[in-house]
């Protein structure tokens, strides 16, 4: 039997929830109807997945190989910052182009903002 210590579950237990994380993610990419949708699980579920991923793997390196691995913390911080900002860019730029919301009967608050005259 393998046992395993105290460290190891947390850092195992840490990777198994970022791989639902990103699971839940692409999930979502597939069965959500419009594009708005789509980019909230890009922009939230898979951030979150990988970087829970990549403090599992920081803490596996600083725990049991005894190492600093700042590559992957300035990765973690990258990913923290320029996914959910993209996701948002790609989202305000659809809404400009005049991409359609998936429920016709749902409120635009933004139609006013991004009026074409």
């Amino acid at each position: 039997m393998i046992s395993l210590n105290a460290v190891e579950w947390v850092i195992s237990i840490i990777l198994v929830i970022g791989s639902l994380f990103c699971l839940v993610a692409s999930v979502g990419l597939n069965r959500f109807p419009d594009v708005y949708s789509r980019l909230h699980a890009a922009g939230k579920s898979s951030t979150l997945g990988t970087v829970l991923l990549l403090i599992g793997v920081f803490l596996f390196f600083l725990i049991e190989q005894q190492m600093v691995v700042g590559k992957i913390l300035l990765a973690l911080l990258f990913i923290f910052l320029t996914a959910p900002m993209a996701a948002l860019m790609i989202a305000r730029s659809a809404h400009r182009v005049g991409i359609p919301l998936h429920d016709p009967k749902s409120v635009d608050d933004l139609k006013k903002t991004y009026d074409k005259e």
